[in-house]
């Protein structure tokens, strides 16, 4: 059976609202079948736009200006996302160094008006030893 002839897992009863968990697998070759309760990976809970975004954040393996470029969106909205992300999978972040978090923003933004050529690259060059100095 194709993977596009499957439905997603609903993630609530269509009656009651309340959640729902599988309660029987199935394998497709062998007909073995496991009965039980299973919980619903946090990826069903997803809406189907932050399942769209997960994907475009692991084919680019993570890596912000990518995803910037693939999805026409600023660094912003792509942080916000993932934060997004990380909060309907009830995920928390690793906690990083602020001022470590504050300077790859900083950069972020310098890179992307020198691609835009707001500015030259020698003053790229210039701001971006500023950002690694603080």
């Amino acid at each position: 059976m194709a993977k596009d002839q499957f439905h997603d897992i609903p993630k609530e009863c269509p009656i009651t609202g309340e959640p729902l968990y599988v309660s029987e697998l199935t394998s497709l070759k062998s007909g073995v079948v496991i009965r039980g309760k299973f919980a619903l990976p946090h990826t069903a809970e997803l809406e189907s736009d932050q399942k769209e975004f997960l994907e475009v954040f692991l084919r680019a393996r993570g890596v912000i200006s990518t995803m910037e470029k693939e999805l026409g969106i600023s660094y912003p909205t792509v942080k916000a996302r993932v934060d997004s992300l990380l909060e309907a999978m009830d995920l928390e972040p690793f906690k990083l160094d602020r001022k470590a978090e504050v300077r790859a923003e900083e950069r972020a933004k310098i890179l992307k008006m020198l691609e835009e050529g707001e500015i030259s690259a020698s003053d790229a060059k210039e701001q971006l030893k500023k950002v690694g100095a603080k």
